[in-house]
């Protein structure tokens, strides 16, 4: 009972948050540049590349639950959901790969095909990797406060990821692409490469460093058809499925028209001169500090030509990666000082409730700046950021409250299907998203040609999909969770009386 109910070694909890880290070098790519990476390189329409993404969710709809009942099922040595981890982390990083690898086809229906049975591929091995690996954060203890902290450093993890994904993607497309076309494929082949071989050694010391402490009732028999039964009969599992469906649709829909926002609607000189006050701009030919340089090597300075003027290219590349990477670091600096003491002080679902609804006023915001309005943008971005911090880590640690709470009432513990549908409200919001986002910008006549302006109704349906709709989404999720039933006190009472069960099943054995 002291291993269940004890603390769990730092070294073990930073060793399970790499795991959460190599998620997201893949995560934070498909939900920001997948859009992008299908209009701008394979050069499909807006709406096909939304159909692709959408395409996927069915396939999910089979792939998400099989995935949490294997796991659920598995008995080893190692425990039910490690090795999970440890067997799916190659195959994960090769399919993430081939999802970023033009193979030259021109023939866009064919172009269209591999995406979609490369996404479809990508998508199902996430499913059987990060169910696992969500199940196993439920696992390693039964105490409520070491749960929230073992969230709360994974996800600190998971920030680092995604400022290095948001922040160095397109200056390492642009060092390794050295241009457009054919190169600009290579720049971005080259990119997730690097960070899918870092992305399996994290999975695989994840995989080796936790340890699973919470079993299912030595009892409980497999009962495949009524723990479905039990989970769609469970209030707070419900209200957890539609806050992350919601979730993730705003996160892929703002996230990915974002890259159209500042590529299009941002005035490429105001972010040149916005750079230039940041001392990210160096002159053509002229001798750079060690600083300058290291940044240089990453391609984070703009260079200002011998005419006086920042090419837009730059402006864009540059001056998303750093908005993207001031906001990560906000989220970083929030998740690590608020999110554990909020939830500590005011419990996991007021938290939840009052950061999310800020995030959704925050986010509508962005239809309020002018094109050349740079440091309004910037500054909604990092109130957003702030906003949404707490909620980061705290997502996770309800789920696996929730995983407790059909325990508690069922007296069954099914931690991989529990886990398994939420993982599939996330990949669905991920598709659902993009999905949007390729349908508002089709509807409003975008053109994926760098070269042509946008006209005024594309750039107010790139406006709306980075403001007003995630907004609304952001808001629904408010919205479930009024129907989360686990307050601070009910979840105080569960963990009292599982561990009652618990010790009095151990008594008895």
């Amino acid at each position: 009972m002291d291993k269940i109910l004890g603390k769990v070694p730092m070294g073990e909890k930073i060793g399970y948050s790499l795991g959460d880290a190599a998620a997201n070098l893949v995560f934070q790519m498909m939900m920001i540049y997948q859009l992008k990476f299908y209009t701008d390189v394979f050069g499909l329409e807006g709406a096909i590349a939304g159909t692709v993404l959408l395409i996927a969710r069915i396939v999910d709809a089979f792939v998400d639950p099989a995935a949490g009942i294997l796991s659920d099922k598995t008995q080893t040595k190692w425990g039910k959901f490690r090795p999970w981890v440890i067997w799916t982390a190659l195959p994960f990083m090769v399919f993430y790969v081939l999802a970023f690898y033009n193979p030259g086809i021109e023939n866009k229906a064919l172009v269209a095909v591999y995406a979609g049975i490369s996404y479809v591929l990508l998508m199902s091995l996430y499913s059987f990797n990060n169910t696992p690996y969500s199940s196993l954060g439920g696992v390693m203890t039964g105490d409520m406060k070491e749960r929230t902290s073992i969230t709360s450093i994974r996800f600190v993890a998971a920030t680092v990821a995604q400022f290095v994904v948001q922040g160095l993607t397109l200056p390492l497309v642009h060092k390794f692409g050295r241009g457009s076309g054919a190169d600009d494929a290579q720049g971005w082949l080259s990119t997730i490469t690097i960070f899918a071989v870092v992305g399996f050694v994290f999975l695989v010391v994840a995989g080796f460093s936790a340890k699973e402490r919470i079993a299912p009732p030595v009892s409980q028999k497999m009962d495949v058809k009524n723990d479905i039964k039990g989970l769609f009969a469970d209030v707070s599992w419900r209200s957890m499925f539609i806050l992350t469906l919601f979730v993730f649709i705003t996160l892929a829909m703002w996230g990915s028209a974002m890259c159209y926002y500042f590529q299009h609607y941002v005035d490429p000189q105001a972010l040149g001169a916005f750079l230039d006050r940041l001392g990210l701009v160096k002159e053509e030919g002229a001798a750079l500090g060690t600083g300058m340089q290291i940044l240089d090597s990453f391609s984070l300075l703009a260079t200002r030509g011998a005419d006086g003027v920042i090419s837009p290219a730059e402006s864009y590349s540059i001056g998303l990666s750093v908005f993207n990477m001031a906001g990560a670091l906000v989220q970083l600096i929030g998740v690590i000082t608020l999110s554990e003491f909020l939830a500590n002080r005011y419990g996991k679902k007021s938290t939840f409730m009052v950061c999310l609804g800020l995030t959704a006023l925050f986010t509508a915001a962005f239809m309020l700046p002018s094109k050349d309005d740079v440091g309004l943008i910037f500054t909604l971005g990092i109130l957003k950021s702030l906003a949404y911090a707490p909620t980061v880590p705290l997502l996770w640690a309800m789920i696996a409250d929730v995983a407790d709470h059909m325990e508690y009432v069922n007296h069954r513990r099914a931690t991989g299907l529990c886990f398994s549908g939420v993982v599939f409200a996330l990949k669905a919001g991920l598709g659902i998203g993009g999905a949007i986002a390729g349908g508002i910008l089709s509807v409003f006549g975008y053109v994926n040609d760098v070269t042509i302006a946008q006209s005024s109704a594309s750039l107010f349906g790139i406006r709306m999909a980075s403001s007003i709709v995630p907004g609304i989404c952001f808001g629904i999720g408010v919205v479930a969770l009024f129907f989360y039933p686990i307050s601070k006190a009910l979840n105080e009472k569960m963990q009292m009386e599982l561990a009652r069960r618990r010790e009095d099943e151990f008594g008895n054995n």
